[in-house]
């Protein structure tokens, strides 16, 4: 339902409401007045970006979210506990999340629903999900650094399904034995990085890694992900402390088959959605904000303060290693260098522009992994 939708179902006092906060000179008493009022007012790109302009950063990390959300209703609860989650600095005893709420409802982002079944759910007016996106991206646009074409650029593009491919057929014609904690033995984590195309390093001290997979504590990021893909699909199995071909993995190479790169991409969505339960909103931005070459430390400093922490991972590390780097793993951007320059610069690749565009409008699910 749209915003002009809902202030006709809105009763006289939340339309007066709405009229105050976005200063509306009109008959408070006429629900008509009132509606043609907010409406002509809110048209206005001004007052939008105005009223967006005020927001503090948990209001937009809220908006954010309601923004990306594929729900049409949400309880009280889902609402408080979206607030809550937005809010990464410490609580303050003043600090009450329901304020929030009932700003957003002031300025008609959020309304009751209507009908006997749903008066006591909430919902967000879906032309404004796409008014927010404008005008988020305008501001964010406003912080950023376009650079020109790098010199020299990274753009793995599908490799990530050619060493899939190649990864089945190293475990085909291996004898590929795990130790009693169920991982690869490092001297054969080596043997198969070195024959991927996309050469990694192998983990020389654990320390601490967990959250990214099954298989992250000890195999590198790149190689962890196409692990772990092969395990969760089917393609390899783990028995009798032996990585062995499953008969979709065999199926694979008899027919000399590769993956599907928006499969693996999707799938990793999946994996990292755990550790950063907003990725498929920052994947958005990203998208959106670098059709041209950008500056990744402007990218960076305009998205990270979305990023909430994840254990020792701060928000700058897991914008530019799990997200970033994983990204241009998977084929959908590009890093080049530039001379001179403080920071590389990134840029969403062709096959980046079609598997991103359309599979965010699709909500993914994470993958439940056992805690560390």
């Amino acid at each position: 339902m749209n915003f002009a939708d809902m202030l006709s179902y809105a009763d006289i006092q939340e339309l007066s409401r709405i009229a105050s906060n976005y200063n509306c000179d009109c008959n408070s008493h006429s629900k008509n007045e009132l509606i043609q009022s907010i409406l002509m007012s809110v048209s206005r790109k001004e007052v939008f970006e105005q009223q967006i302009s005020k927001l503090k950063m948990e209001e937009i990390r809220f908006l954010n979210t309601l923004m990306f959300d594929s729900r049409s209703l949400f309880s009280l609860e889902e609402l408080l506990a979206g607030v809550k989650l937005a809010k990464f600095e410490q609580e303050d005893d003043n600090w009450n999340p329901r304020e929030t709420i009932s700003r957003f409802k002031g300025l008609g982002w959020i309304f009751n629903g209507f009908s006997m079944q749903t008066k006591y759910l909430y919902q967000v007016p879906q032309d404004f999900k796409t008014r927010f996106n404008d005008v988020l991206s305008h501001k964010f646009q406003a912080n950023l650094q376009y650079t020109g074409e790098p010199e020299i650029y990274r753009d793995e593009q599908t490799l990530i399904v050619d060493d899939i491919y190649r990864f089945l057929h190293f475990v085909a014609e291996h004898h590929v034995l795990m130790t009693v904690d169920h991982f690869m033995y490092k001297k054969q984590v080596a043997q198969i990085l070195e024959y991927l195309s996309v050469q990694e390093e192998p983990i020389v001290k654990s320390g601490w890694r967990f959250g990214y997979g099954r298989k992250f504590k000890e195999y590198p990021n790149r190689f962890s992900l196409i692990y772990d893909y092969c395990y969760f699909n089917k393609l390899i199995e783990e028995a009798e402390g032996m990585v062995t071909l499953a008969l979709e993995g065999k199926s694979r190479i008899d027919k000399g088959m590769k993956e599907n790169p928006s499969d693996v991409y999707r799938f990793w969505i999946r994996m990292y959605k755990g550790p950063i339960p907003n990725l498929q909103s920052l994947i958005h931005w990203i998208h959106q904000l670098a059709r041209e070459w950008v500056s990744s430390k402007t990218l960076a400093d305009t998205l990270c303060p979305f990023i909430r922490q994840f254990y020792y991972d701060k928000s700058e590390t897991i914008f530019e290693e799990r997200i970033i780097q994983m990204l241009m793993h998977l084929g959908m951007i590009a890093i080049g260098e530039i001379p001179a320059a403080d920071a590389p610069s990134i840029k969403v690749t062709k096959l980046g522009m079609t598997i991103l565009g359309s599979s965010n409008q699709r909500e993914e699910s994470a993958i439940k992994l056992p805690h560390h």
